[in-house]
């Protein structure tokens, strides 16, 4: 059974194809990086118009590269939320049409359960009931039991900023760049002694916050006099090791209290999930601490895809799951 998964959440235009939900005949991916850049983050009516402009050509790509035929879909998968309610609209209508003209299934997806299904994509891995699943992107922290398709328990989630977000803002008071998780990273290559920041370990609960880190992180580098106009190269490789105890606090955390989660709860596997999932220190970090088999995603699963949203909508529609074609957009919507 062959899925077309669309994804336009926030800033990739993203579709691909997808059999059985777990063999992949197409992922096509136009990112809109370098154009946000320039602004330090996404600029929601800019995104939505790069949408516009690159969903057809994407969508043709993708029908291309898997060799098929819109008429040898069986269904049509997309997200509907959470996200950027304009680059969401983008998307949703391209399926409903597509879905009307083609008289095809239309099955929503949510964007958080797309990128869970996105551990279904690695066909050396099939992953076990309960899991812990890990949902680490620019807007969530999450930690959710799974005990079956479609069934999740939320056992916690960040009571502030998100892990890529604060990502996002320590990079730029740093002045590293945009986005914030692949600079951070590059940045911090080499760096033997990071300086050492603060955990927030909220005992007693399975919820995140990395607001306090983040004010740290600001106040250390002011106390440093990192933040100049014209930066030296010895500020630079403060600026670095800054980053990089930024970085290691935060990998911690996940880790820890993601391990800890997985022993009370007694689960057979734990699940890595979002766009900072793709980070290496988490992903090597998370690989020698864990109490469990852990399975992650390649890191260009880890990012915005469609084959995530289409390995998902799968599993959806075999459990008998289709969506109405008054579908409508919930840039709010929740996972539990």
């Amino acid at each position: 059974m062959k899925i077309l998964g669309i994804e336009t959440s926030c800033d990739e235009t993203a579709v691909a194809v997808v059999e059985d939900g777990t063999s992949i005949l197409s992922n096509v991916i136009a990112s809109q990086v370098e154009i946000h850049s320039r602004y330090g983050g996404i600029v929601p009516e800019i995104a939505s118009r790069q949408h516009l402009l690159a969903s057809i050509p994407i969508l043709e790509k993708a029908l291309q590269d898997a060799n098929i035929q819109l008429e040898d879909i069986d269904a049509i998968a997309v997200t509907n939320g959470p996200g950027l309610a304009g680059s969401l609209v983008v998307g949703v209508n391209l399926a409903k049409s597509l879905a009307l003209a083609s008289d095809l299934p239309l099955i929503s997806v949510n964007h958080l359960e797309g990128h869970i299904y996105a551990n279904w994509l690695d066909e050396r891995n099939t992953p076990e009931f309960p899991l812990l699943c890990l949902i680490v992107s620019g807007g969530h922290t999450d930690l959710v039991l799974m005990t079956d398709h479609g069934k999740y328990e939320q056992l916690g989630r960040t009571r502030d900023d998100a892990a890529g977000e604060a990502f996002d803002k320590v990079a730029r008071l740093l002045g590293l760049g945009y986005p914030g998780g692949p600079v951070i990273e590059k940045a911090t290559i080499g760096i033997e002694n990071p300086r050492r920041l603060p955990r927030a370990w909220l005992k007693g609960t399975d919820d995140f916050s990395f607001s306090g880190l983040k004010t740290a992180t600001l106040h250390m580098a002011r106390d440093l006099e990192i933040i100049a106009d014209e930066p030296s190269p010895a500020i630079h490789k403060i600026a670095a090791e800054v980053a990089a105890g930024f970085q290691e606090s935060v990998v911690d955390v996940l880790v820890t209290k993601t391990c800890e989660a997985a022993q009370k709860c007694n689960v057979r596997q734990i699940l890595l999930a979002g766009g900072v999932a793709a980070n290496t220190q988490l992903r090597e970090t998370m690989t020698k601490r864990t109490p469990v088999p852990i399975s992650i995603p390649s890191p260009i699963l880890c990012t915005d895809n469609a084959a995530m949203i289409a390995s998902c909508g799968y599993f959806r529609f075999v459990a008998g799951e289709t969506s109405r074609w008054d579908l409508d957009v919930n840039a709010n919507l929740q996972l539990v």
